[in-house]
């Protein structure tokens, strides 16, 4: 008579399932240092936009944003001019917010209600914030006798719009797509695209002429909060009311 062979310690499926999710969570003392380093990240971008803020209102310009200017405007390629060119394109009015309201609406429509109202709310927080910013600090444009400029804009300069808003906005449409998509060619185009023209506005701002590089370091270093902010005001909401989406 066969004797039934019982396996040693067999475990349930929930039980096996926590253990995973235990498995990969971080322990505490991992977990303090890791929220005191993204502390320390945030305080130093922080005070480095307000040390950079208070040397653009006392002093009149910087040799090295003419220096950066100067010899970044001396590629000449037609290629090169034409993609910058077209990065810039897209941040002014009406295709800004052309491009703006589809990215919303097609959050909304595959059902991502939050993500879409999140996405709105940096859309609109980002440009009141830097339009304030600019007017406190009036900051003039590059000059058509120092450098080339590609064409006169009557605003201020400091910090670049066009950075902050497609750091703040394409970067949280970044952080949706890595977090809500799995890997797919779908979601490497939607990175090249959205995280190509947040590395790439920067230096064409400052190619066309528009902006100093101290205008587009301090819109990278604004609009960077503006990003950390959005994403964890993305979480909070989404772990109280949209944990069944």
């Amino acid at each position: 008579m066969k004797k039934s062979i019982k396996p040693n310690n067999p475990e349930k499926p929930e039980n096996a399932a926590v253990k995973a999710v235990k498995d990969k969570t971080p322990a505490p003392v991992e977990s303090r240092r890791k929220a005191r380093l993204f502390q320390l990240s945030v305080g130093l971008m922080l005070a480095a936009f307000a040390v950079l803020t208070f040397l653009v209102i006392t002093v009149p310009s910087f040799a090295i944003d003419l220096t950066i200017s100067t010899g970044l405007q001396l590629i000449n390629n037609p290629v090169f001019s034409g993609l910058m060119t077209a990065i810039s394109w897209v941040g002014f009015s009406p295709q800004s917010s052309i491009v703006t309201a589809v990215i919303i609406v097609t959050l909304f429509a595959l059902g991502y209600r939050w993500e879409s109202t999140v996405a709105l709310v940096i859309a609109v927080i980002l440009p009141s914030l830097n339009f304030l910013i600019k007017t406190l600090v009036h900051r003039p444009r590059p000059g058509e006798d120092l450098i080339h400029v590609i064409s006169v804009l009557s605003s201020y300069s400091f910090p670049s719009g066009h950075v902050m808003f497609y750091t703040g906005f394409f970067g949280f449409i970044c952080f949706l797509t890595y977090t809500l998509l799995k890997p797919f060619w779908i979601r490497t185009l939607l990175f090249i695209i959205f995280g190509g023209h947040i590395v790439l506005v920067g230096i064409s701002r400052i190619y066309l002429g528009h902006h100093w590089a101290s205008d587009v370091l301090g819109a990278y270093l604004l609009g960077g909060l503006c990003l950390i902010a959005g994403i964890h005001f993305y979480r909070w909401g989404k772990t109280r009311f949209f944990v069944r989406q």
